[in-house]
């Protein structure tokens, strides 16, 4: 039996990154999957590439190639009743939602500093990764209800507990997840749901691929010291030179998504869990 043995998953931003390692991971365990992607570019001004509709199709077949069952669905999170026919299709499909990941988000970064995001910019930034998880939740969270209880992950950042530059717009959204969590935390616990949110460090992903990092980092000195790590690369070997490891592999945060998810999580609620590399901690 696996750890999350036939709960239903619902994940935003599912087509790539992130959310797909939590999905095939979240399947090995025993879940069945709602895999939910916008599959298109948004903006010319995000500098990387959103998932397509074969990435989600690539999601689908990775999950069933575990021999768990993955319903996809186009969707975008700033669009609320877009979320709500998701997870009515969803329960059409498995009868029922157990749990969800509110991964989905976007990011852009800005060499000039936060006094360069335009408002357009700023709204994309937080309808994706503020308002795009209030939707999740009013969308998901009565099935929930309906189900008996279950947990429900929000993808926040190191920036949703630093100030990191210079992409103020992000940090504020990756902040206010923070209160999202922390009201629906108290506000669904007599229904039995736990909500936390999960504090990841830089992970390798189409993010940071975006060419204007390098940018930011020649013009932005705090913007290094902001994504400096603590810990070395732990699968190398222990007589390396000291080096803090530069970002984590996506699967690295799947592991605490499962854990939050599964029963051995069952008496934590209301928690900000970074898993960074001691990120957030360092001097």
């Amino acid at each position: 039996m696996g750890k999350v043995q036939d709960k239903v998953v619902f994940i935003t931003g599912a087509g790539v990154g992130q959310g797909r390692a939590h999905a095939v991971q979240l399947a090995r365990e025993g879940a069945d999957i709602v895999a939910v992607d916008v599959c298109r570019q948004l903006s010319d001004r995000v500098r990387y590439a959103y998932a397509t509709e074969a990435d989600l199709d690539e999601t689908r077949k990775l999950v069933e190639n575990t021999g768990r069952r993955c319903l996809t669905v186009i969707a975008d999170v700033r669009d609320g009743d877009a979320l709500k026919d998701a997870a009515a299709q969803a329960v059409k499909e498995f009868d029922r939602i157990d749990a969800v990941c509110a991964n989905a988000g976007v990011i852009t970064f800005h060499p000039e500093g936060s006094l360069g995001i335009t408002s357009e910019i700023y709204d994309l930034v937080i309808d994706t990764n503020l308002k795009g998880v209030w939707n999740t939740i009013q969308a998901t969270a009565p099935h929930l209800i309906q189900a008996g209880g279950g947990s429900i992950v929000i993808t926040s950042s190191a920036a949703g507990i630093r100030g990191q530059v210079p992409y103020a717009h992000y940090v504020a959204a990756k902040h206010g997840i923070v209160g999202l969590m922390k009201a629906f935390a108290n506000e669904l616990a007599p229904h039995r749901i736990r909500v936390n949110t999960i504090h990841p460090t830089g992970v390798a992903s189409a993010m940071g691929g975006d060419p204007s990092v390098a940018e930011v980092a020649a013009a932005q000195p705090l913007f290094i010291q902001g994504a400096a790590n603590v810990l070395p690369d732990l699968d190398a070997p222990a007589d390396q030179p000291y080096a803090p490891v530069a970002v984590l592999t996506p699967e690295e945060v799947s592991k605490t998504v499962l854990f939050l998810i599964s029963d051995d999580a069952r008496y934590i609620t209301g928690v900000q869990l970074p898993v960074d590399a001691g990120n957030v901690n360092k001097p």
